[in-house]
Parts: C-alpha cells; structure tokens; sequence
C-alpha cells in the first residue's frame, strides 16, 4: 500500500535505530509492513538486539510519522522470550524475528534467525491426554451454557469463549501454533483454509442471524475423534 504523508516505513525505522539504538549489534523490521499486509492504522514492529542492556522491554512510541512498537532486547534476554512462547504455542517474538528484515547485524542476525527458524520448523509441544480430556470438558461446558442460553448479550460472549476454545483445541491437537485476537484467524488458515472458512461462517452465521446450528455441529465435529463431549466422570483435583 501507499503511505500517505509517511516515509517509507524501511527509511524510518533506519532513522529511528540511528537515533535512538545507535549502538545497538542487530536490528530488525516486522509486522504488517513486511507481510504486505498493512492498513492506514498500522504500525511499526522494530526489534532490537544490543549487549549493553541489561533486560529487555517493550515500549510504545511515535516517530517520523509512524506509530513504533519498539522490542528491544540483549544478546541473551530473547532466548527466554522464544522459550516462553514456546511454552504457550504463540511464538510472537520468534515470528518477528523470522520474518524481520535485517536493518542492521554486527555478525549476529543469522543466528539469532537461525534459532527463530528452528523453532518455527518444529512446532510446540504436543498436548498431553490429559491436556486434551481437560480442553474436552472446557469445551463441553461453553457449549451446553451456548445451547442453553436464550440471552442475546450471553450467547454472544459465550461464542466468543467457545471461538478461542475451539480453535485453540484444533490447532493443538495438530501441534499447530496458536494466536490470539487476528491471529486466530491467521493461524486457521495457516493450518487447513478450507477449515478456516468454515470455522468462520459458523461463528459469522451466529452473530448475523442467531442460528446456533453450525456452530453446535463444527464443536461436536471437533470433538468427535478425540471421544466427543466430556462431562460425565470428568473431575479435578480430586483425591
């Protein structure tokens, strides 16, 4: 797209590291931009690696025209970052990194890529059984709350939970990455498009006319080769 009465995001985020990160040994540009997928609304992603700090941060600025988020981190602090995303399957940081376009690397981007790469290639963690006959009985309880509820304000909010349930549900199960808010979407598609749209014309259905049917019967189908719904015997904590 056109960055109307902007610099080129590329040209600001260089004058954005000359001035404030001059130091720095790497530094990256993510996001939107980079995908090609920016709107008038987006902002700057830049990644900062620089050995002389002490811990990492983040923080929120506007410079040059361009509203950055700015994630600045030293030559150790982001292998924690990439192990805690990894922990909860949403590899924010790792993604970034793979996907960054190098502004500036004193000899240490291509390992620093090379770490974020492997541990996109290798996907998370699988869940455990135990793992999914937990999600199962969530699930089960979204849905029955879902089905029985005829207040518009709850079922709203109820598919909204049951949405980031299941979907969280599929993509672990395939030890697929998951996201949040867009990047449950993003991450559908990532995994099967054809599932995706599906996924969503059931929740779009729901929320145009009130028709519950597709959603009940995408949770059921869902569920169904892991043993279906779970209620009945299914305890917690229990001595």
């Amino acid at each position: 797209m056109e960055y109307l009465n902007k610099l080129n995001p590329i040209e600001a985020a260089h004058l954005f590291i000359n001035k404030h990160f001059p130091n720095c040994q790497g530094a990256l540009l993510a996001g939107s931009v980079v995908r090609g997928e920016a709107t008038e609304t987006s902002d700057l992603d830049i990644v900062i690696f620089d050995r002389n700090l002490l811990s990492s941060y983040r923080e929120s600025l506007i410079k040059f025209g361009w509203d950055i988020e700015v994630f600045v981190h030293n030559l150790t602090s982001y292998k924690d970052f990439f192990e805690s995303d990894n922990e909860r399957a949403r590899p924010s940081l790792p993604r970034m990194v793979s996907e960054g376009i190098v502004l500036k690397d004193e000899d240490i981007m291509n390992d620093i890529k090379k770490e974020a790469n492997d541990l996109l290639n290798n996907g998370p963690a699988k869940w455990s059984e135990e793992t999914i006959k937990l999600k199962r009985y969530f699930i089960t309880d979204a849905l029955n709350d879902f089905v029985g509820s005829s207040i518009r304000g709850e079922e709203l909010f109820i598919a909204n939970t049951l949405a980031e349930l299941v979907s969280e549900f599929v993509l672990r199960t395939h030890c697929k990455w998951i996201g949040s808010s867009k990047w449950i979407v993003r991450a559908l598609k990532h995994y099967d498009e054809d599932f995706a749209n599906s996924f969503i014309e059931a929740f779009d259905l729901f929320y145009t006319t009130g028709n519950k049917n597709r959603i009940i019967e995408l949770v059921n189908d869902i569920l169904r080769p892991f043993g279906g719904q779970l209620f009945e015997g299914f305890s917690l904590g229990k001595l």
